[in-house]
């Protein structure tokens, strides 16, 4: 199973918080999983990181996460801009965008990690957290 991985969810891993959900850990803590960090959770963090809302700076999560032999990183490319759904905003539509890439064109199983509600039921990728 392909796992693209939401802001928080990448956050609150890396900070061990309780408020990431059961499944989300789970599926982030599997050497088997193959985790997928879009490149606008790389931004984000880096942006709670200067407003002082998280802990967890790029470098971290590079460091520690997308370093993992089951991580990569995944650009904000052609196939990602061709399935941006405009009925999310932007973030969220980058990182489903992102996971349809491995749905519709790699032909890959996918869930998005989030708790996001608007992810969750625009029903374009399945979740879990």
């Amino acid at each position: 199973m392909v796992y693209v991985l939401d802001t928080h969810a990448v956050v609150w891993f890396l900070e061990g918080s309780s408020r990431l959900g059961a499944a989300a850990k789970a599926a982030m803590s599997n050497p088997s999983a193959d985790l997928v960090v879009p490149t606008i959770v790389l931004v984000e963090a880096g942006f709670l990181y200067s407003k002082k809302r998280t802990s967890v700076n790029v470098g971290t999560v590079q460091q520690t996460l997308v370093a993992a032999a089951n991580c990569v990183a995944y650009p904000l490319d052609e196939q990602v801009i061709s399935l941006i759904p405009t009925s999310l905003n932007i973030h969220d539509a980058i990182i489903v965008a992102t996971a349809l890439v491995y749905k519709n064109i790699l032909k890959l199983p996918v869930e998005i990690v989030t708790k996001d509600t608007e992810i969750k039921t625009s029903g374009l990728v399945p979740t879990c957290w």
